[in-house]
């Protein structure tokens, strides 16, 4: 098998109007397509980095702590939408109502993020990546060890 790249990703809603409120409304995606409920584009870019994130590196990664809070649900994925500038995106989160897990900050390997729960239960960062945004190899990258 020779996979090429993430050709999609669809969360599994269960509330579809708190959902489309989320990703349209709070996250300004456009949506083109609706096929019985099913919601999609076409014109948002792929992924630029796919893993498999043990839930003690999230949780790490989130409360500084190994072990999931019990009072947050555990997520079931990870997904990071990438913006100019992760302040004001979380701001504008933060202004529509939906809780931050937390603020923005600097992550050990240069991403900035900005992390709440989505309304199924996804762990959504808006983030700004400075590796894909200059010039380097694979081997420079801090992605690959995380």
């Amino acid at each position: 098998m020779d996979v090429q790249f993430v050709a999609s990703i669809a969360p599994i809603v269960r509330d579809a109007d708190a959902t489309r409120l989320f990703y349209q409304d709070a996250l300004g995606l456009s949506f083109e397509g609706d096929e019985g409920g099913y919601l999609f584009t076409h014109k948002l870019e792929g992924t630029k980095h796919f893993g498999l994130w043990p839930l003690s590196e999230a949780a790490s990664a989130c409360f500084g702590t190994t072990e999931w809070p019990a009072d947050i649900p555990i997520p079931q994925a990870s997904m990071e939408f990438e913006v100019a500038d992760v302040a004001a995106a979380a701001a504008e989160l933060t202004a529509k109502g939906y809780r931050l897990i937390h603020e923005a900050r600097t992550e050990p390997w240069s991403q900035i993020t900005a992390r709440l729960l989505s309304p199924e239960g996804l762990l959504v960062a808006v983030c700004y990546t400075p590796l894909f945004h200059e010039p380097h190899t694979a081997a420079d990258s801090p992605l690959v060890s995380m």
